[in-house]
């Protein structure tokens, strides 16, 4: 199963597309946010703010309604929808989350601040006396407050240079108690929240957005993943080490062509071992889908990926997906020019697999450090060379005699292709080096829309 030919491609299903437009996800999300407020105001919202306490539990009222809908947005944002995956991609959607995330957080916070001190006014007691009475007299109250420790624990974990520092499946494990905090701030609003006890048409409104994020949740965060696990039985056939430190895992299974993925995706995958079956991590195809076998290309970073080597043919698979929105339905022009970066060749090269033979339509630039870290370098020249394309590799550490400059910074970009402007441009490798190409080509005035990156971060 080594170098693949178009040859011995097969046709294969593709992905559904969805109409949805951006617009209207932002309308769907500030519509909702509206009538919140406006249910909020029909409530008396505003009959209150005559005196300081008033004011002050009426600003209490309203940030915990808008932080319980940012919550939800939340989970919908992570829900794996593929109308959404499909618009903004997984990347854009979890930075989107983080920071509704920390929206969320302090949305809560002030609801607790401001309604504590507006109580303790109102009541003309000191706002620790009544926060106590609070804790100590109603149940609820003590459920939300312990929901509000845990949403502090996970805004703690989301700042970047804690989650530098920790592990991704500590991350993981501690992100997992944010539906535990929902699901208290759930009950606290269904026992004391103004809308559920006096307005029938907004209890079924709150009632309507808690089942519908929960069936999207369940649905494609679990529904879809087993569903596609199921019907193709995906298991380990080869496991192959293209170089010390780079290991292509094969994966056959049944019905492969009916298998809507496209070349440049990825999923999130779990190979059921004793120790392994409860994590899973996002790995892009390296080659492109050709109804017979999957493959994947992983460079070893961590025990995870230095443990797949050792995988025994047989081994089951699930598999979450397909993510990402690095595909050729993405282009908008006839010529590309794909940017690789390290291991971040993998899905690079599938997408070359897919490309069409048209001479002088497709340029690859590999930057790696040393001709060590390159990667699939015979089949990429074979590739290259039957559909007319031209590869470029830049190879040294950046302030070495060889390269003593950024290859990768604007005059260079340039220099190697100068109709880089009237080009898409297809990125894949490391955070850093993709954050610096893509200032390289803002510089360049490369329209957003026609730079095509794919980030994997936590």
């Amino acid at each position: 199963m080594a170098a693949i030919s178009a040859s011995v491609r097969t046709a294969v299903t593709m992905p559904r597309t969805w109409r949805l437009r951006p617009v209207d996800a932002g309308a769907l999300l500030v519509g909702n946010a509206l009538f919140i407020v406006a249910m909020w105001w029909r409530h008396g919202g505003l009959d209150q703010i005559s005196t300081t306490g008033g004011l002050l539990t009426a600003g209490g009222q309203l940030t915990a309604l808008l932080g319980t809908y940012t919550a939800l947005v939340q989970l919908v944002l992570m829900s794996r929808s593929p109308w959404l995956e499909q618009l903004f991609g997984m990347h854009r959607l979890a930075g989107w989350h983080r920071w509704i995330g920390f929206a969320t957080l302090w949305l809560l916070l002030a609801h607790g601040v401001m309604t504590t001190v507006g109580y303790a006014t109102m009541d003309r007691i000191s706002a620790p006396s009544e926060l106590w009475t609070l804790l100590t007299t109603y149940p609820y109250v003590l459920m939300a407050t312990a929901g509000m420790g845990m949403f502090i624990a996970v805004g703690v974990t989301s700042v970047r240079i804690a989650r530098r520092k920790l592990a991704y499946e500590t991350w993981h494990g501690i992100h997992l108690y944010a539906y535990l905090a929902i699901a208290l701030a759930t009950a606290h609003q269904l026992v004391v929240g103004t809308d559920f006890m006096h307005d029938p048409l907004a209890r079924v409104y709150w009632l309507s957005l808690y089942a519908l994020t929960a069936a999207l949740m369940l649905l494609f965060r679990f529904g879809q993943p087993l569903w596609l696990s199921l019907r193709h039985r995906l298991r380990v056939a080869e496991v192959v080490e293209e170089k010390p430190g780079v290991v292509s895992v094969y994966l056959m299974g049944r019905d492969l062509d009916r298998l809507a993925v496209r070349a440049g995706q990825y999923f999130v995958w779990r190979f059921l071992t004793a120790d392994g079956w409860w994590r899973g991590h996002p790995y892009s195809l390296s080659a492109a889908p050709n109804g017979r076998f999957l493959r994947l290309t992983v460079k070893e970073a961590g025990d995870d990926t230095t443990q797949l080597k050792h995988l025994r043919v047989g081994t089951r698979v699930f598999a979450e997906g397909p993510y990402g929105i690095l595909t050729a339905e993405r282009r908008s022009r006839p010529q590309v020019l794909l940017i690789a970066g390290g291991i971040g060749i993998a899905p690079l090269r599938a997408l070359i697999e897919e490309h069409p033979a048209a001479p002088g339509r497709i340029t690859l630039i590999y930057r790696a450090s040393s001709w060590d870290d390159i990667v699939f370098r015979e089949e990429i020249d074979q590739l290259m060379a039957e559909r007319g394309g031209e590869v470029r590799y830049l190879v040294g550490r950046r302030g070495s005699r060889e390269m003593p400059s950024d290859p990768l910074d604007a005059r260079s970009l340039r220099r190697l292709v100068p109709d880089i402007a009237r080009r898409d441009i297809y990125l894949c490798g490391s955070n850093e080096m993709m954050e610096a190409v893509e200032d390289s080509l803002h510089i360049l005035r490369v329209p957003r829309a026609r730079i095509h990156a794919e980030h994997f971060s936590y």
